[in-house]
């Protein structure tokens, strides 16, 4: 590649993976890895609150069981998503969506089936059925549910969609890592209909990708998740799990030019013990007065839960105080639960010491996100 290539989601940057550190201690519930890739030749650049792009491979063994379950050669040479070509292995593991059914593949796969239940599902008005079916199921269950049913090779690609790329909340500031970008990821596996899934990407880092492994990755812009302009605005950053990773970065560049801004961080997991993610450097960072005010919501540490939308109304008075300072409000993490529990704890707490109405605190809530000071990256 030319030195004047331009990376980008189309042409992604084969960067190098320097380091892969588990972030959870032994004994934890939950999976969390620490990512160092090399941009080293690449040009790019990010700013703080974009994402990066992974290109994944789907796991080889699921690979193999649907390929042995349809008795297909794996030397097949077949089309791909990308219009191009390639033996069938190799296209079901590095081009193919195999975890995701498609409104196409199972429209298809009725007709085969002769299923009256599945063309059903694929009904307008019954959207929210078909989402719960195929989010229970991935391609090779279909074929495992009715054995009946054969493709071959060729049929089988030419249904599929393309392997997309996943999204990570970058956790590193280019001036403290130059020509690097760090990644927080939790591996995701779980159970459904009796099977063990693993999650595409987060399972290929964590499982299948030593150091030293190349992969194609690219930026991706950050719309409307961004620090404040100005370095002297304080910030309150809530995010609990990996939710932490862009506020990891935000801190970093604070840091790295000594930005005279207060800063408030609000981070929760299960277990102080084994879940404090990067633990070590919020501690200094306290420590120096870089993080001015530090919460900690450890939810499984004691017999009732504390969650960081306990922390915010805990700290209702000071909150209030802060944003009439001018703070800027980020949240980062879980959109079906936290998001939401945090954001009735920001207007409740603007209810009570702004001495507001609901109403009033509304008005208030929806001034500061039409200001960006109130920004989210909620997934």
């Amino acid at each position: 590649m030319s030195e004047t290539a331009v990376y980008s989601r189309k042409n992604p940057f084969p960067a190098t993976l320097k380091v892969h550190e588990r972030l959870c201690g032994e004994g934890s519930v939950k999976d969390i890895r620490h990512f160092e890739l090399s941009l080293a030749g690449s040009g790019l650049e990010y700013q703080l609150g974009d994402s990066l792009g992974v290109v994944p491979k789907n796991d080889p063994e699921l690979v193999d069981e649907l390929i042995t379950l349809l008795g297909l050669d794996p030397a097949e040479v077949v089309p791909t998503p990308d219009k191009s070509e390639a033996p069938l292995r190799e296209a079901l593991i590095e081009k193919c969506n195999i975890t995701g059914p498609s409104r196409k593949f199972m429209k298809d796969f009725a007709e085969r089936a002769d299923s009256d239940e599945m063309r059903g599902l694929l009904e307008k008005e019954r959207a929210k059925d078909f989402n719960a079916y195929v989010e229970a199921r991935e391609i090779i269950d279909f074929f495992i549910e009715n054995p009946e049913v054969k493709m071959t090779g060729a049929e089988l690609t030419g249904l599929l969609g393309k392997l997309q790329p996943r999204l990570y909340s970058i956790a590193s500031s280019l001036k403290v890592h130059p020509e690097e970008v760090h990644l927080t990821i939790a591996r995701v596996d779980y159970e459904t209909l009796g099977r063990k899934r693993k999650g595409v990407c987060s399972t290929y880092l964590a499982d299948r990708a030593p150091n030293g492994t190349q992969m194609p990755v690219f930026v991706h812009a950050a719309k409307g998740f961004k620090p404040p302009e100005d370095d002297t605005a304080p910030m309150i950053m809530v995010g609990p799990g990996t939710g932490i990773a862009p506020f990891r970065a935000f801190l970093e560049e604070r840091v790295a030019t000594n930005a005279p801004g207060k800063n408030w961080l609000i981070f929760g997991n299960p277990h102080s013990k084994t879940d404090y993610l990067y633990g070590e450097q919020f501690e200094g960072y306290k420590a120096s007065g870089a993080i001015s005010r530090l919460d900690l919501a450890w939810s499984r540490d004691q017999d009732h839960k504390i969650y960081v939308q306990d922390k915010i109304k805990e700290a209702g008075a000071e909150l209030w105080k802060w944003l009439e300072e001018g703070a800027y409000f980020y949240v980062c993490g879980d959109a079906v639960y936290m998001a939401k529990d945090v954001d009735d704890a920001l207007h409740k707490a603007i209810e009570e010491f702004g001495g507001m109405s609901a109403e009033a605190a509304a008005e208030y809530v929806a001034q500061m996100k039409k200001d960006k000071r109130y920004q989210r990256d909620v997934y």
